[in-house]
Parts: structure tokens; sequence; C-alpha cells
């Protein structure tokens, strides 16, 4: 099955030690779902919460299509439900009412023709850890940069 990455939460990464992943449906409408085949969709400043045993995605930018009619103009930036597994769901409660666990959407991608989004549980970073990942990353930068040079 072919997998389209759409979106990607690039600061996740930089933001929280991720901890474990999960693949979750997402409920939309077929507007939304236009809009997002031509990359209309955003994850930045986004965030997941779990209450009364469903799965929220929040702040989750997607355009409205422009070629959708008048009565179709919702909110952008609207509250969408994730479509997980009971067990998952239970899993993810349990983790996140634990001290600095929180829940972060990754990715937005097409597994055939369904729409998908990986959230993962993430640990918060520290500055000093922050600082370590910059650091990597340049070290890595530079090894590269010798490579290429090199060959």
């Amino acid at each position: 099955m072919a997998v389209k990455v759409v979106a990607v939460n690039k600061s996740a990464s930089f933001e929280y030690f991720i901890e474990e992943k999960y693949e979750a449906g997402i409920v939309l409408e077929g507007s939304e779902v236009k809009s997002i085949r031509k990359n209309n969709c955003n994850l930045s400043d986004s965030f997941c919460f779990v209450r009364r045993g469903e799965v929220t995605i929040k702040n989750m930018h997607i355009a409205v299509y422009d070629k959708s009619g008048a009565f179709n103009t919702r909110d952008s930036r609207r509250d969408r439900r994730l479509l997980l597994h009971k067990a998952e769901i239970a899993r993810i409660a349990g983790k996140v009412n634990e001290k600095g666990f929180t829940l972060v959407p990754l990715k937005v991608y097409f597994s055939g023709s369904l729409v998908k989004v990986e959230v993962a549980l993430c640990r918060g970073k520290h500055t000093y850890d922050k600082k370590q990942s910059l650091k990597e990353k340049d070290l890595k930068r530079d090894a590269e940069r010798h490579i290429k040079e090199y060959t």
C-alpha cells in the first residue's frame, strides 16, 4: 500500500522524547479530505487529548477547500476525533495521566485512500536536552559535509 506523507510536525522531535507511536484514523468531511490531498494541512501547535474515552486532536489546521459550496465553510482549526482501539485509548489515557507524558501528532499521511495520523506518547525535553540534540545535529551535518568533500 502506498503511503503519501502530507504534513510533518518537525518541532515534535525537538521538543519531546518520543516513547511510543500509534497510527490513528481521523474523522473528516469530504472537503477536508480534498484539501489534504492538495497538501493544505498544518500540524504546528496541534496537540491531542483524551476525554470521555475518545482521543481528540486540537488546533490542526486544514484549509477550507476553495471549490466547496458556501454551506461547507467550517472552522479550519476545529477539534477532530481520532479513531483508535479501546485498548490503545486506555493505555494512552493511563500514560497521559502519569507525570510528564503527553500525546503529540507527528504526521498526517494517506495510507491507500485513507487519511491517517501518527500520534506519539512523548515526554518533554529540558533545555539542556535540546542543546544536546542541536549539538548532535551539527556534528552529524559536519561529518556529512566532510564525507562529501572527501569523495
